[in-house]
């Protein structure tokens, strides 16, 4: 492990110095992004003794992906992020081949990170049903900076039989002195769920209960996250192979919610999923909750398996992939709704209100807000760079995120969403990532795209409307 690490720190700080000048061009103010490198899933997210902590799956050597390790950043405020090195790395024999996700308990002063540690057996295997080992693995801190050792707490041999090898992300969280995890799961027949894990002392687990709906949704459920909204039991999985249905699952992969009807311990998936964001990148998000007790979601604004769609320009400048702005997460009218987290209105520095409209060209990082849109006309426009259209139109009642250019977008097209009435509208921009946030939350769409140049022209047509820019 320490010989590793120092391998590590010569060749990471290199690649950091060689791409240092190069890398800046796209890159975001408040967002998380690597140094260099890919990034992928947030992981281990939490606050610890005041401070926000933020790991993620990371392959530092290529950014097209390759083996994972863990990327640990900090704040104060959830948008300044400091990179405090790679924690977690595969060195030993049960997480040789990747640090996968996984989360973070804060209990008795320690960090606790857990995670899955896969092991790809040599040989012929199809690694679904043989060949791959997912072992839940422990690492603990006493400071959350450094950690101190790992554990081996459960392998393939003590899930359910009728599981294929793909069992993995745990989420774990603590309730009325009893600890509880969750791990998504694909089973023999091709149907995703849930595992249901508990144990008295975090080290120890039993399997006592799966979580599944009626029919099957997708051939796996990743990443999933289980927790509590103003009284609501929310139950947040990331599904594989679900087909497309009009606008609705649009994506490769997709990232659902579905409110539980009673106990989770004993109840089962109703099968009512609401996508969680409609837009082109978007996947794996988890949450936390604050010292506050907030509910905090951030999730990985990139795709897997893509590139014959549509890809991402930062892969010239040795990187790719962010996080997503975190998002507060309450429920309105029986809608998981997502807002960016209070703290983003301190960040600004100017304000600008408009009219009706409005046209001209800002920083690479800013907002458009437009809070009253009842007595909107018949549409509404907002332009980015030319070539990125975010419309509504009243008689259509369909909400569309469009790119009219091949190279802004990287290859994105277009995504869309059916909403019978627009109240109002939260525009996010940080350089190459855009985050729209529509009727109080309840309607959600991430991009990223690629704007030339040091400004970004931007156009608003709201007829009927006022609003205002901050930058």
């Amino acid at each position: 492990m320490n010989a590793l690490n120092r391998t590590w720190d010569k060749l990471i700080s290199q690649k950091i110095k060689e791409t240092k000048d190069s890398g800046s061009r796209w890159r975001p103010a408040f967002h998380i992004a690597p140094p260099v490198g890919w990034l992928n899933d947030p992981n281990g997210l939490c606050q610890y003794k005041g401070i926000y902590h933020a790991f993620y799956q990371y392959s530092p050597f290529d950014e097209k992906g390759g083996l994972k390790f863990w990327a640990h950043c900090t704040s104060r405020d959830m948008l300044h992020w400091k990179l405090e090195g790679v924690p977690l790395v595969p060195d030993q024999p049960y997480d040789c081949h990747g640090v996968y996700s996984g989360s973070a308990v804060i209990e008795d002063e320690h960090m606790y990170l857990y995670y899955t540690g896969n092991v790809k057996e040599a040989g012929a295997y199809d690694y679904i049903n043989q060949g791959r080992q997912a072992n839940t693995v422990r690492a603990v801190s006493y400071d959350g900076i450094h950690f101190e050792r790992k554990e081996l707490l459960l392998t393939n041999g003590d899930y359910p039989m009728d599981l294929t090898c793909h069992v993995r992300d745990p989420k774990v969280w603590k309730k009325n002195g009893r600890w509880y995890m969750v791990q998504g799961a694909r089973t023999k027949e091709d149907q995703g769920e849930v595992l249901l894990f508990t144990s008295g002392d975090g080290v120890k687990w039993f399997c006592t209960h799966r979580l599944k709906s009626p029919k099957a949704f997708g051939y796996m459920w990743e990443c999933p996250d289980l927790y509590e909204v103003d009284g609501y039991t929310v139950l947040s999985i990331s599904p594989q192979g679900v087909e497309a249905d009009g606008f609705r699952y649009n994506n490769v992969y997709q990232s659902v919610t579905t409110f539980l009807d009673s106990d989770f311990r004993i109840t089962s998936v109703n099968g009512s999923f609401r996508e969680l964001d409609g837009g082109f990148d978007f996947y794996a998000p988890q949450t936390f909750e604050t010292e506050d007790g907030r509910r905090i979601e951030i999730g990985w604004m990139g795709m897997a398996d893509v590139d014959e769609f549509y890809t991402n320009r930062t892969v010239e400048d040795g990187w790719q992939h962010v996080l997503t702005l975190p998002r507060e997460l309450s429920v309105k009218d029986g809608v998981l709704c997502q807002n960016p987290i209070r703290e983003l209105d301190a960040y600004w520095t100017k304000e600008q209100p408009f009219k009706n409209d409005f046209a001209g060209s800002l920083g690479k990082a800013f907002e458009i807000e437009l809070p009253d849109l009842n007595k909107l006309g018949e549409n509404v426009k907002i332009t980015l760079a030319e070539h990125l259209w975010l419309t509504w139109n009243s008689r259509e009642q369909i909400f569309r995120m469009e790119f009219q250019d091949n190279l802004l977008g990287s290859g994105r097209t277009m995504r869309g969403r059916e909403i019978t009435r627009l109240t109002d509208m939260r525009v996010i921009v940080d350089a190459s990532c855009v985050e729209v946030f529509l009727n109080g939350g309840k309607d959600v769409f991430s991009t990223r795209f690629y704007p030339e140049g040091e400004e970004i022209g931007v156009t608003v047509n709201a007829p009927g409307a006022a609003g205002r820019l901050r930058a």
